[in-house]
């Protein structure tokens, strides 16, 4: 659960996720919505896919990026029940 903690620490990683509340989007669309370096997006990218908070489809040569709604429930019930205790 560390590794997501630090995915969202990141305000970059943060407005990617809120990016992919509306739909899914490829590495490029998403590199679009950003003044960042195409190296420094997929950096973001490599990180949510290893903290698991995004999933991964591929087309072709094309990776196509949605969120993992799951894991963010896993932690919002485990941040729940740690307010809760």
């Amino acid at each position: 659960m560390m590794d997501v903690w630090g995915a969202l620490a990141d305000k970059t990683r943060r407005e990617i996720l809120d990016l992919l509340k509306g739909r899914p989007y490829t590495a490029g669309e998403i590199a679009d919505q950003f003044s960042l370096s195409a190296a420094t997006v997929s950096h973001h990218l490599s990180v949510l896919r290893e903290s698991k908070l995004v999933n991964t489809t591929r087309r072709a040569q094309t990776i196509i990026y949605s969120l993992n709604v799951r894991i963010l429930r896993q932690l919002m019930n485990g941040l729940a029940e740690f307010l809760n205790s």
